[in-house]
């Protein structure tokens, strides 16, 4: 399945990509307004990639199909849809390796991800065989935490992650991602935390240290 997509380039022949993963029942637009907000040096060419969800029923929302990349049983926790969860990874990986081709290294790739998407760029590039750029989990938390010390990759062992969360957020409550960043620094993964006075969304500050973290990094 590939998976439809939202491009954004912001110079001719970009040698970065981002791979940039929505929340639930949102789509591939809904990050589209952030590019230019960003302000990257024009020096840096980066491709930005915005994919679409599949379409699902999800549970919590009473088994009303929408863009959902893995299946939500409870809120706060609780069973996780690992099929769903794994079956995203693959779809994600897809497209990591699409950006190969179109000559984009692996190590200049970032994976980012707000809630739901979050979820799967974490699941993802811990776990992903080729060194990538870095991780942008925004709003989330880390999904099949038990099992991920043993499937991580050992090349992304020390992968740069940018963790940032609303301190008013009521959908994922931000002690839930302070675990996640706790489960990961004992991982040895070096996490960048910011944290905000928002609630499940994004904030102008934000954009601005995610844009330090992308200059960084790439």
């Amino acid at each position: 399945m590939n998976l439809e997509t939202v491009e954004i380039e912001t110079g001719a022949q970009p040698g970065a990509a981002v791979i940039w993963l929505h929340g639930l029942g949102a789509d591939g637009h809904d990050f589209e307004p952030v590019v230019p907000e960003l302000r990257l040096p024009a020096r840096l060419a980066v491709r930005f990639v915005f994919p679409h969800a599949p379409v699902r029923p999800v549970t919590i929302n009473a088994g009303m199909r929408m863009r959902a990349w893995y299946d939500i049983l409870q809120l706060g926790g609780g069973p996780e849809d690992e099929a769903g969860i794994r079956e995203s990874q693959s779809l994600l990986e897809g497209l990591i390796a699409r950006e190969k081709t179109r000559g984009v290294a692996a190590q200049r790739i970032v994976l980012a991800g707000f809630s739901q998407g979050g979820a799967i760029v974490l699941q993802t590039g811990l776990r992903h065989a080729e060194r990538l750029a870095g991780i942008m989990a925004l709003s989330t938390y880390l999904p099949l935490a038990a099992k991920l010390a043993a499937e991580r990759s050992a090349i992304n062992s020390d992968l740069p992650i940018f963790m940032a969360h609303g301190q008013a957020d009521d959908l994922i409550g931000i002690d839930r991602a302070q675990r996640t960043r706790e489960a990961l620094e004992a991982l040895g993964y070096p996490v960048e935390w910011h944290d905000y006075p928002m609630p499940h969304a994004v904030c102008a500050e934000e954009i601005g240290d995610i844009a330090k973290f992308l200059v960084r990094i790439l």
